[in-house]
């Protein structure tokens, strides 16, 4: 069973590898080819009932092979059909679908896109009502990825069941709608607070815990 204890030690422990990611994600939005900052888009994408590491593999594949940026849908599906992501010919439609979205202009520009909002939440909200396929847990992943949601949550299973073992949560809900994820978040961030560990620190905590690595 979880403790407060376990918390407080793997943190301490985990601390400097931590940091070191959490810096990645900021320096990547500051310095990284719009290319780059696609692909953690799609890897947020294919996210949903799949395993993260098999994800970033086919992220990285699809950048590879071309066809991150250029690739009809029926391509991206049979880049994935193999790759360990579940719905592969679903997901490969909402990429296509989200490069799109990321060109306004033609142009793939993420940054211009995003660097509008002055607000991550406002980001977040934007991206769950405009890019199919990213809830409140993948768009919070997004933000993150890119340095911007050191005040979000991802409310994943990994995350959900450690807070049900540390009592945060008297349950883990069958279903997340937008405003049971929401209060669960601001829970989540009080007991960060109440721990003195900051939220984005406590998410690869737990992640770790239960995964046995500080991922993405």
């Amino acid at each position: 069973m979880l403790s407060l204890i376990d918390i407080h030690e793997l943190h301490h422990t985990l601390r400097p590898t931590i940091e070191e990611r959490l810096h990645g994600f900021r320096d990547q939005w500051e310095s990284a080819s719009e290319e780059e900052l696609f692909r953690e888009v799609v890897f947020c994408l294919l996210t949903p009932q799949s395993k993260g590491r098999a994800c970033w593999d086919a992220a990285c594949a699809l950048d590879d092979m071309g066809l991150l940026l250029t690739g009809a849908a029926e391509d991206v599906a049979a880049a994935l059909a193999s790759t360990g992501v579940r719905f592969h010919h679903t997901k490969a439609r909402r990429v296509v679908a989200a490069r799109l979205l990321f060109a306004p202009e033609g142009r793939l520009s993420v940054r211009t896109v995003l660097g509008r909002f002055k607000d991550p939440k406002d980001a977040r909200e934007w991206l769950v009502e405009h890019v199919k396929g990213l809830g409140y847990k993948e768009s919070g992943h997004l933000l993150r990825n890119l340095g911007m949601g050191a005040h979000l949550a991802i409310l994943d299973r990994h995350i959900l069941r450690c807070l049900k073992e540390l009592e945060v949560i008297a349950e883990i809900p069958k279903t997340l709608t937008p405003r049971r994820y929401l209060s669960i978040e601001r829970k989540m961030a009080a007991f960060a607070e109440r721990e003195g560990i900051p939220l984005d620190h406590m998410d690869l905590v737990f992640w770790a815990r239960a995964t046995g690595e500080v991922f993405k």
